[in-house]
């Protein structure tokens, strides 16, 4: 069925007894053209856009839990493309104008919000990193503006302008960047791509991957072994324990983050609002909640839960940004594991062995890449060749010397 005003106004004359389920559940069957590891954002999207785009449709997408219940449903569902280098800049831009047409794209209602992404800036240096990054997006197509504080104030008079520690100087808008619904991004991919004929398995945890004569046949799972032809990982902050199945040691360490809901309140924040000073983004739901989140845990982890040590450092950085803050109440909060490169840029790319395809290292950037992640990587394991966009991430630039260090961070994924 496809969606429409028609559609829910018939469905509701008959008792909204004719809805159908979004996508099917099938059994796996004993081979396909394609396995995707990782039934998260990037994998659902490589099997819609391998499906839509280049006509492949023997996939399949195994996912160890329930569709959603990784990092794509486990983020603050921002949007943007205010990047500074060449690799980041040009792909990152492809993915928002992707997210500008997405729901028409697969029929389905993501709530696409694009209510404008603002950098603060707290100093004049960091003023001056800002116009550089501004100009870099303008030379590569997106859009940038740079504000001074009293235009930042007329946009959000409730920031702390005049904290003696943090005085708010400016910041940089990019006004085409806001958030998305991230539930509803799962499943529109998912219902595209089923409408598409890909098989969307869930409850099926990959145990193995069986290789023969140098090449990849297929793989172990809790419900038998599958075989394939092609076989992407999409498995992001587990990436390292499915690649060490092919005896792949990736140059990726695991970290959680953590996000916040607060209480509902009535209309605030009409932005994304991130802080110059420290790292804290904010955005209000439509619910009315307050999402927000900061840095990694700073050690290592699996577990999709953080600890006490960053929430303290988020709600710090957040009333030192917004002083109102400290009236509300945080409801919950949530962790996804990260799978953090040691240049704080991803990998797409082909792996040594020649059926064998990689989708990892996505650090903070992963919900925002999401569509143009999957139409990069479908086009990688369609052609055997990367997507002009995503031609820097590749896999081997960590021996090479061709890092992709956005944050100036250095070598270490905790840094990033």
């Amino acid at each position: 069925m496809r969606y429409s005003a028609l559609s829910v106004f018939l469905n509701a004359l008959r008792g909204n007894k004719s809805w159908g389920p979004a996508w099917r559940a099938p059994e796996p069957k004993p081979h396909y053209d394609v396995v995707i590891v990782g039934g998260g954002g990037h994998g659902l999207a490589t099997a819609y856009y391998l499906a839509k785009e280049f006509g492949i449709t023997n996939v399949a997408v195994l996912e160890k839990g329930w569709l959603g219940s990784g990092n794509i449903g486990r983020n603050t569902t921002i949007i943007r493309s205010n990047y500074l280098l060449d690799g980041n800049e040009p792909f990152y831009e492809f993915s928002l104008k992707l997210w500008e047409g997405l729901e028409q794209d697969f029929n389905f209602n993501a709530m696409v919000s694009q209510r404008g992404v603002l950098n603060l800036f707290h100093s004049d240096a960091q003023r001056d990193a800002y116009t550089r990054r501004g100009n870099a997006m303008l030379l590569q197509g997106a859009d940038a503006q740079l504000l001074d504080r009293d235009e930042v104030r007329a946009m959000v008079p409730f920031l702390g302008f005049d904290s003696a520690r943090f005085p708010i100087q400016g910041g940089l808008l990019q006004r085409r960047g806001g958030t998305v619904r991230h539930d509803a991004v799962a499943w529109g991919y998912a219902r595209g791509a089923d409408r598409r004929g890909v098989d969307i398995i869930q409850n099926c945890e990959v145990t193995g991957i069986r290789r023969k004569n140098g090449r990849v046949v297929g793989v172990e799972t809790s419900k038998g072994f599958i075989g394939c032809g092609k076989l992407a990982l999409t498995a992001a902050g587990n990436s390292t324990t499915v690649a060490r199945m092919a005896d792949i040691a990736l140059p990726i360490d695991s970290h959680v983050l953590q996000a916040f809901v607060s209480e509902g309140l009535k209309p605030f924040i009409d932005n994304v609002v991130t802080f110059g000073a420290g790292h804290f983004y904010i955005s209000q739901s439509d619910k009315g909640g307050l999402v927000f989140g900061g840095d990694i845990d700073g050690y290592n982890s699996y577990a999709q839960r953080g600890n006490l040590a960053a929430v303290e450092h988020v709600m710090e950085a957040g009333t030192a940004m917004i002083p109102g803050l400290s009236r509300i109440r945080v409801l919950r909060s949530w962790g996804g594991i990260m799978d953090m490169s040691m240049d704080g840029s991803p990998i797409i790319d082909r792996t040594h062995i020649d059926n064998l395809y990689l989708n990892a290292g996505w650090c903070y950037g992963g919900f925002k890449a999401t569509p143009a992640s999957g139409w990069c990587t479908a086009h990688l394991v369609a052609n055997d060749a990367p997507h002009p966009t995503a031609a820097a991430f590749r896999l081997d630039r960590f021996k090479r010397g061709y890092l992709i260090d956005e944050n100036g961070g250095g070598a270490q994924p905790n840094l990033h």
